[in-house]
């Protein structure tokens, strides 16, 4: 009889970074994967077990399906062997379509609307209100003609009865005038015009700032309006030229910064109007549109008042509620109407009420299990937060109440407070309860310790990782001197950083009035300038509502002499400026390298173009750039690699056999600096590049700041759609390090996602190094050393949605920890007082 399989065994890893690693992986336990940002930890858990788990799981499928389905490539393995079937919840699942809502994301908006089909109190044409009955709920499935005819019992009128697909604000019940969406956009005249004090020339009309609206001024001035005096002095017809000039060509001479002069036959004129409408007609990218969007109101439909759906299904009932005050109900509160649906319904009922609210319980319990009892069915799927996001999807998961499947977590911490991360180890037990396997990839150290097996990879990033540096439980590794994370189990890392005193200490403070916005109330916060401030609380405390939605935008409007936010009653400042830092994947293709992002392949491009062989040979600067066709491998495009389509089988990578990889034509790699061909250059990492530059000023600073900010291992050429979330949000960060920030705020919106605590710290130098010049800084965070090593913070609650939007606490972190009130200022006393005790 054989010996039972209790591991995976991974033989010769070596995606990415990782240095050819033999590892076992135990099955039927709750396994976590930990090391610093960029070690490997993704590389193991998604790159090798996810993707050869459900590859193997496809190769069942037949031909044609597999065709059909998106498939991981075979991974860079010698082997892998005794792996289940895999599942994986990544660290950033997808922001939903403005057509998403959490009842359509989690399914549950499914039953109840096959609830209300079947167990509904219709109206008849004549407004006779019919009891629901058994006959109705089978009408829908009756043959032929009679197929969903229902008779009133009062006057006798027959009628078509509402199927659940007719309760869809995505299908035949949406709402005529908004389509389903609740809301209607219509163009804010007040935006269009800023500060009436100035003039045009100084900006007034904002709509002319949209793209390829720049040179209307000097148009305007052709038309005899004055574009030198304050717009609040236009005379009456020099404001109608401005606001609803006629769309017309004119003749224009465009001046260039060079001096030189374009002459224009037919140059469009725009109205202040018609720079927005057209703009929005022409507009592709995400970003220009949320720019033209700042134009427009977004209300509230007039006609369905935000239900997204058509009035006339509003009438039919369940338990006493239309179908939009169900979906306004928080997922706690269901149960109270489901007892009273069940009480209310005939005995002959009984049987198809129980089975279709079962369905409805078992899609909750998973749900109210992870914290989100706080949510409502109609809230919209593109206000959640990346961890409710990723919450909804493992409930979604825990539903199905598979066995034998190997599920892999990237980050499931994002976003949680920590008092529910206890619920989400519970739901982890549940699934290996269920005889499944799990593979937890996270930084949070409660996690961590809460696991069966700790797999460390490390002990550096990029090439100084890679390696398997420590494994065991939570216990062993406290004991094992090569554990990275063994000291923050324990309690015996230092997590207070030392602080360096701010160049210029003003004193001086922000503060905020909201009066109504989502759950928060007449609220006012303050925080103080040129200081770091944690902003925390519960997921739906109103955290993104009041730094997000209300004091970014309120301090971008007042900058640009614009009317705040309707829901900003007062905003008294000294910041003129906004940069929001987060840690989501730089560059958005293959193309884009550490180079190309920073200005070094720029500055490389004019350094071989003023070679004196490139100039015989007339190679400019385009010769120099992979993505020109001038400098270009043929065969594959400047890519490096060419892919194979064998049609059922996974799209085939590989290594172009013309350029090696290198992407340059061979004539360009021929062509040398200081012995270097640009090939030569790109394939060196930040470290190894900082001698060689060590006579290019441009090139040596830049270097400089990559490695200060610790990505001193990255290459030149490294792709950074590929980077870790913590290497991207440093990369980030690098242009800023340099420059004069005072009144300047720095907006990190969960700033420690993907950053082991060691990262974190390494995160916190260069936020103080932002606070030295004069920058001023907010985190909104569930991370324990961020909150502690902040200089103010501000806590959000008690919970989360109608149980939040209050502040509990607010104050310097040591202090607050002395006598703490909430549950967030509890968890960090008991936090601080685990390291203190060391």
């Amino acid at each position: 009889m054989s010996e039972p399989i209790t591991h995976i065994e991974v033989r010769g890893g070596n995606v990415n970074n990782l240095k050819n690693i033999d590892v076992d992986i135990p099955l039927n336990q709750f396994v976590a994967i930990s090391g610093p940002s960029g070690s490997g930890k993704s590389s193991l858990a998604m790159g090798i077990l996810y993707a050869e788990g459900s590859r193997r799981y496809l190769e069942a499928l037949s031909t044609y399906t597999r065709r059909r389905i998106s498939q991981s490539n075979k991974s860079q393995v010698q082997s892998v062997k005794h792996i289940p079937s895999a599942l994986a919840l990544r660290q950033r699942p997808s922001v939903p379509s403005e057509r998403s809502t959490v009842g359509s994301l989690t399914e549950a908006f499914n039953v109840i609307r096959l609830i209300f089909s079947r167990l509904g109190s219709p109206v008849c044409p004549n407004g006779h209100r019919i009891d629901p009955t058994i006959q109705i709920a089978q009408a829908m499935d009756r043959p032929g003609d009679k197929m969903g005819m229902i008779t009133c019992p009062t006057c006798g009128v027959q009628f078509m009865a509402t199927s659940a697909e007719d309760f869809s604000f995505n299908s035949t019940g949406a709402c005529p005038d908004c389509q389903g969406l609740g809301v209607v956009r219509e163009l804010d005249e007040s935006k269009l015009i800023g500060d009436e004090n100035l003039t045009i020339d100084e900006g007034v009309v904002a709509s002319w700032h949209l793209p390829g609206r720049n040179f209307m001024p000097k148009l305007v001035a052709t038309l005899g309006v004055r574009t030198d005096v304050p717009y609040k002095d236009l005379t009456d017809k020099e404001r109608n030229i401005v606001l609803h000039g006629e769309r017309k060509q004119y003749p224009f001479d465009f001046h260039t910064g060079t001096g030189r002069v374009f002459h224009a036959e037919k140059t469009l004129y725009e109205n202040a109007y018609e720079a927005v409408t057209e703009s929005l007609k022409s507009s592709k990218s995400e970003r220009s549109i949320a720019k033209i969007n700042s134009f427009y109101h977004f209300s509230t439909c007039p006609t369905c008042h935000g239900s997204r759906l058509n009035p006339e299904r509003l009438k039919q009932l369940v338990g006493g509620r239309n179908i939009a005050e169900v979906a306004d109900m928080q997922l706690n509160q269901l149960a109270d109407w489901e007892a009273t649906t069940k009480a209310s319904l005939p005995a002959d009922m009984g049987n198809l009420a129980n089975i279709l609210f079962t369905e409805l319980d078992d899609t909750l319990r998973p749900l109210l299990e992870l914290g989100l009892d706080y949510l409502s069915l109609s809230r919209n799927g593109n206000t959640l937060s990346t961890g409710e996001l990723q919450r909804i999807q493992l409930a979604r998961t825990l539903r199905t109440e598979t066995t034998g499947v190997l599920y892999v977590l990237d980050e499931p911490s994002i976003g949680l407070h920590p008092d529910n991360i206890q619920g989400l180890i519970h739901v982890f037990r549940q699934l290996i309860a269920q005889g499944n396997s799990l593979v937890v990839v996270d930084h949070e150290v409660d996690i961590i310790a809460a696991a069966d097996w700790v797999i460390e990879i490390g002990p550096g990033s990029g090439d100084a990782g890679g390696n398997v540096i420590a494994q065991g439980t939570p216990k062993q590794l406290v004991a094992d001197p090569n554990s990275l994370i063994g000291p923050f189990i324990s309690g015996s890392a230092q997590i207070l950083q030392e602080k360096h005193p701010a160049k210029q200490p003003t004193g001086q403070q922000t503060t905020i009035h909201i009066d109504d916005h989502f759950n928060l109330h007449d609220l006012t916060a303050s925080f103080p300038d040129n200081q770091v401030t944690a902003i925390t609380g519960f997921s739906g405390a109103g955290k993104t509502s009041l730094i997000l939605d209300s004091l970014v935008p309120a301090i971008q409007a007042q900058a640009q002499h614009q009317k705040l936010p309707s829901h900003v009653t007062q905003l008294t400042t000294d910041l003129t400026h906004v940069v929001s830092v987060d840690a989501t994947p730089v560059g958005k293709n293959t193309r884009s390298t550490l180079a190309t992002y920073s200005s070094i392949m720029n500055d490389l491009r004019h350094l071989f173009a003023d070679l004196p062989e490139s100039k015989a040979k007339g190679y400019g600067i385009a010769y120099f750039s992979y993505n020109n066709k001038e400098g270009a491998c043929p065969s594959c495009g400047g890519l490096g690699n060419i892919t194979l389509d064998i049609q059922y089988l996974p799209d085939m990578e590989e290594v172009c056999p013309v350029c090696h990889g290198t992407r340059y034509k061979d004539e360009i790699q021929q062509i040398k600096w200081h012995g270097y061909s640009i090939v030569d250059l790109l394939a060196m990492s930040v470290e190894e590049a900082l001698p060689v530059f060590a006579d290019v000023p441009k090139i040596e600073r830049q270097l400089k700041q990559l490695q200060e900010v610790g990505l001193s291992y990255l290459h030149l050429g490294e792709s950074t759609p590929t980077l870790s979330g913590g290497e991207a949000q440093r990369l980030k960060l690098v242009s800023h390090l340099t420059k004069k920030q005072s009144g300047t705020l720095f907006v990190f919106d969960e700033p420690s996602i993907g950053l082991h605590p060691l990262d974190v710290q390494t995160l916190l130098q260069i936020i103080d190094r932002l606070r030295t010049h004069g920058a001023t800084v907010l985190m909104i965070t569930h991370d324990m050393d961020l909150m502690i090593n902040a200089d103010h913070l501000i806590d959000l609650g008690p919970r989360g949605g109608d149980a939040g939007g209050r502040i509990m606490a607010t104050g310097a972190p040591l202090d607050l920890v002395k006598q703490p009130e909430g549950l967030t200022m509890t968890y960090l006393a008991d936090y601080y007082q685990r390291f203190l005790n060391h």
